[in-house]
């Protein structure tokens, strides 16, 4: 009788620790801007999805006009020259490439991206619209973003 608690103690620990589950999001992150030097942050907007979770669930969304789709979002108004971090809510992928590029007009530039994810917004004024590339071992991310620099 004295090890009969002690045992239904262990057994009851042990069945209840298979109970507790974690409820993991398999969907693509979400993409948000920071200002290196502040704590203010911006959303940027998911375009092209071609996301596939654990569970075999896949996500797919396709915007064929990507920089016009850009431009019809809500401003988001960063300094000239500003340095500004690209930050993900979640990372459970393995990030296999990170791009980001500037559109103005019908032009496209791309982005220098540092190690820790910092992009530099040009010193030149204007309407722009940034995208940001995020391939992963499940898959492909495409952010947009209607960026005015003053």
């Amino acid at each position: 009788m004295r090890y009969v608690k002690p045992f239904i103690c262990l057994f009851l620990t042990i069945v209840l620790t298979g109970c507790i589950a974690e409820d993991y999001d398999f969907t693509p992150p979400t993409v948000t801007l920071m200002e290196t030097d502040s704590v203010d942050s911006v959303e940027l907007t998911e375009t092209n999805i071609d996301w596939h979770g654990e569970n075999g669930k896949a996500m797919e969304k396709e915007t064929k006009e990507v920089v016009d789709f850009a431009r019809e979002q809500k401003e988001l108004t960063f300094p000239s020259g500003q340095q500004v971090d690209v930050l993900f809510d979640s990372e459970d992928f393995a990030v296999e490439e990170l791009r980001a590029f500037l559109w103005l007009g019908n032009e496209k530039w791309q982005l220098d991206l540092d190690e820790g994810r910092s992009i530099t917004f040009p010193r030149g004024k204007g309407s722009y619209v940034l995208e940001v590339d995020l391939q992963t071992d499940r898959g492909n991310a495409q952010y947009v973003g209607n960026i005015v620099i003053q």
